[in-house]
């Protein structure tokens, strides 16, 4: 398969992404592991085909992305992306957090709370006033627009995230789902309604903007690398009791963010 075309680019940066994903999920499990057992009461007691499985699969994983990295050697340097100026940032934290209100006043007259279920399985993690407040719409593969000032971004030589391709996108209290709510997708997105009601609209905005002025991807600013975690301990089998209020708070003050 021949990926020249700036669609197919950006579909196969979509996928690499979501792997990109699965893998952080993956790691944060096996943290989990290594902080509760020893390797030898793992290799003592774990059922020997599920950790023969599980090295197998490490094993073509790391077979293949040592491929990929030593490929990319022989491949063209990407052309040097300019540092956005402080008017640039400032400028982009704008938009962000004048987009994310404006979405959320859009969306919430059409949107519906969160299932009895769903507040019952999410309750030991959240405050009783986040959940109750907490709306949701699902656009069934609709699927969100990008924002209006992504392409004076672009026109700035800066490439905005790709939005279309994201579960959902939290808009303070109010959630747009792409597709259907889903456990993870809800909890992810839980702890940026939680980050924002704690950080503040704007300084969310702030933290994002400067953090993907740096890295260049949503999956490695902060905010999300926190989300992401606190997701997959979540849906760990070993899962207990947390606060996601606590967690941020902690955060905040050790400047993580």
């Amino acid at each position: 398969m021949c990926v020249n075309s700036s669609d197919a680019v950006q579909q196969m940066n979509s996928e690499l992404q979501h792997a990109q994903l699965e893998l952080l999920s993956a790691h944060c499990a096996v943290h989990q592991l290594r902080l509760h057992y020893s390797v030898n009461e793992l290799a003592c007691f774990g059922r020997r085909d599920v950790v023969r499985k599980s090295a197998e699969a490490a094993s073509a994983l790391h077979d293949f992305y040592s491929r990929i990295e030593s490929s990319s050697s022989q491949c063209e340097p990407p052309a040097s992306v300019p540092e956005p100026t402080p008017e640039q940032l400032a400028q982009a934290v704008e938009w962000l957090a004048s987009y994310l209100q404006q979405q959320r006043d859009l969306h919430l007259p059409v949107c519906s709370g969160l299932t009895p279920q769903h507040k019952s399985m999410l309750r030991p993690h959240f405050s009783y006033l986040l959940l109750e407040k907490t709306r949701v719409l699902e656009l069934h593969g609709a699927r969100l627009s990008p924002p209006e000032f992504f392409a004076q971004i672009r026109a700035a030589g800066f490439e905005p995230p790709a939005i279309s391709h994201m579960d959902s996108v939290t808009f303070g209290d109010v959630i747009v789902f792409n597709q259907h709510v889903t456990l993870r997708a809800l909890f992810h997105a839980l702890v940026h309604s939680a980050q924002i009601q704690i950080l503040g609209l704007r300084r969310y905005a702030e933290l994002w903007v400067q953090s993907f002025a740096k890295t260049r991807t949503h999956f490695t600013v902060p905010l999300e690398v926190h989300a992401f975690t606190l997701s997959s301990k979540f849906l760990s089998p070993l899962t207990e009791k947390f606060s996601v209020e606590e967690q941020i708070l902690r955060w905040k003050d050790e400047g993580r963010y």
